[in-house]
């Protein structure tokens, strides 16, 4: 048995995992998720306690999108059946995964961030005891011109997504909304904010 099965099965016996903070980033393509999160990374370039979460996805990395690992599907599947992901999710014909590590990082009162899908939040929710979902968001119009300047997708498909996300809602005390139409300064700020809330809290978690 893998390492990262071990690590799994010893982590889930005590689910929800408590200590640190996990906070989900989610929002529609286009609202400039990883912008936010690449700022606030330059911003706690020093921070110790914030673990940014690299993503696995069966999709090759590019400039155009964010820096990330590539597994082809049947290389996923079996280190998904390893034990090396935290918590995977299928979107838009692509699998997801997150490090079992991210794990670890919470366990040891750290703050793990992640670009993750909405529909995941349930489980986030039973995984970790602390968690913090930040909602970016973008006007209609902003999200449109964003995502046809990415070129992936046609017209149709562009409007097809848009209408998916709008019927998409989240809601409780633990979300946290952030406009992100303008300048990334804005947004990437209230981003901040909110991480230092969340260091500030696994910090006294620590002492409890």
């Amino acid at each position: 048995m893998m390492v990262s099965a071990l690590i799994e099965r010893e982590l889930t016996e005590t689910l929800p995992i408590r200590n640190g903070v996990f906070v989900a980033v989610v929002g529609p393509s286009g609202a400039g998720k990883d912008t936010v999160i690449g700022y606030a990374k330059a911003r706690f370039a020093d921070e110790p306690r914030l673990h940014f979460v690299r993503r696995v996805i069966t999709r090759p990395s590019d400039t155009a999108s964010e820096d990330h690992d590539t597994l082809a599907d049947a290389a996923f599947a079996e280190a998904e059946a390893d034990g090396a992901f935290a918590i995977c999710w299928d979107a838009h014909g692509l699998r997801y995964g997150l490090p079992a590590d991210v794990d670890w990082a919470v366990a040891d009162g750290h703050v793990a961030i992640a670009n993750v899908s909405r529909a995941i939040i349930p489980a986030l929710r039973e995984r970790y005891a602390n968690l913090a979902v930040v909602e970016i968001t973008a006007a209609p119009e902003i999200l449109a011109e964003r995502l046809a300047a990415r070129g992936r997708e046609s017209r149709g498909e562009v409007l097809a997504r848009l209408a998916r996300s709008a019927n998409v809602t989240l809601s409780g005390p633990d979300v946290t909304s952030i406009d992100n139409s303008g300048a990334k300064e804005i947004a990437g700020e209230r981003f901040a904010e909110v991480l230092r809330k969340a260091m500030a809290f696994s910090d006294l978690s620590d002492m409890i």
